[in-house]
């Protein structure tokens, strides 16, 4: 996708988003055989329920339909939610996933090391980490500024407890 096209989607679709109170994080336009694929990929700090990608892609779709944004071509418009396994890579990526198990590649100036830990905050430098204990030690705390981190996911845990059980 041309940066101009991005760009004029992004400048399209923004407002749009930002008034159903959800963040645009990605504008992705594809082949998929004779059509086009538009993939607009969204979040928020409570996460995205399908109602509300549902309601924001009709939204969309007549946005699209008045402007000649995507042209004359077929496509076909996808609206959905950040999968766990993406990247972090903006500061309220790090935010949202406080209190989450994370795989952070570290650069060489931390390093050069893998390191699976939970955040346990976030500031505008970095992150505070619980490292976990390993063969029954205890867990260590650990510091690393965000120039420090060359790559993050979130890490899937199936026995973790979330926000509400944590809370009842």
């Amino acid at each position: 996708m041309s940066t101009t096209q991005s760009e004029r989607l992004r400048g399209l679709l923004e407002p749009l988003v930002s008034a159903k109170q959800l963040d645009l994080e990605e504008i992705d336009v594809s082949r998929a055989g004779r059509r086009r694929v538009l993939r607009i990929v969204v979040d928020s700090d409570e996460g995205v329920e399908l109602d509300a990608c549902a309601e924001l892609s009709r939204a969309i779709s007549e946005k699209l339909d008045e402007t000649d944004a995507m042209g004359e071509d077929e496509y076909v418009l996808e609206v959905s939610s950040p999968g766990a396994d993406r990247p972090l890579t903006e500061h309220r990526h790090y935010v949202r996933a406080t209190g989450r198990l994370v795989k952070l590649q570290l650069t060489a100036e931390e390093g050069a090391a893998e390191l699976v830990a939970r955040i346990l905050a976030v500031d505008d430098e970095g992150l505070d980490l619980e490292v976990p204990g390993v063969k029954g030690r205890k867990p260590t705390s650990r510091r690393v500024a965000f120039p420090g981190i060359a790559k993050a996911r979130v890490e899937i845990e199936f026995n973790r407890k979330d926000k509400k059980e944590e809370e009842a």
